[in-house]
């Protein structure tokens, strides 16, 4: 009897012991879930990461490639990044704008 509430105890604590990482990785996130385009001419790194696929260090060389190459003239430019290959760009793609940045008064 010791036996099986030990093998119940353990069940039971190992079914609630997720970690909250792989808990918050189930759930989509805030910008995932909009529909709002993303300019690749003004956003942030920030912003480019909850792009799907799209992680941190992505959205930093695509903030990088901005810089060192001007603004994007299309979308598929991005492709250029490092890291963003033709599978990534389909999965953003009618998430992507190349607006031209708003300029500071």
């Amino acid at each position: 009897m010791t036996r099986l509430v030990l093998v119940l105890a353990l069940v039971l604590v190992a079914a609630g012991s997720l970690p909250v990482s792989a808990q918050r990785a189930n759930r989509p996130s805030a910008a995932a879930l909009s529909t709002e385009a993303i300019n690749l001419n003004s956003a942030t790194a920030t912003q480019l990461a909850d792009l799907p696929g799209i992680g941190l260090k992505t959205a930093e060389l695509i903030v990088q490639y901005r810089t060192k190459n001007g603004p994007f003239k299309k979308i598929e430019e991005v492709m250029n990044v490092r890291g963003v290959g033709e599978k990534s760009f389909l999965r953003i793609k009618d998430r992507l704008t190349v607006a031209a940045p708003k300029s500071e008064k």
